[in-house]
């Protein structure tokens, strides 16, 4: 009984540090300047309570630092 609670145990944290890591891989894009997205061909967007965004040609939309 002590073996299966410290082996779930163990699978929880590992599961729950490798959802973590890929959640904040995914979350964080990089930012780009405005500059930079005008020179790479993007149109600066602003979206409502999220600030401006920069729709690349690639469909991408990073955020403006």
């Amino acid at each position: 009984m002590r073996m299966r609670r410290i082996l779930g145990l163990a699978l929880a944290t590992a599961t729950l540090a490798g959802a973590s890591a890929v959640g904040a891989g995914a979350a964080s894009s990089p930012n780009i300047s405005r500059d930079e997205c005008t020179a790479a061909g993007g149109q600066i967007v602003a979206r409502p309570y999220a600030g401006y965004h920069c729709a690349l040609p690639d469909g991408t939309s990073p955020a403006i630092t």
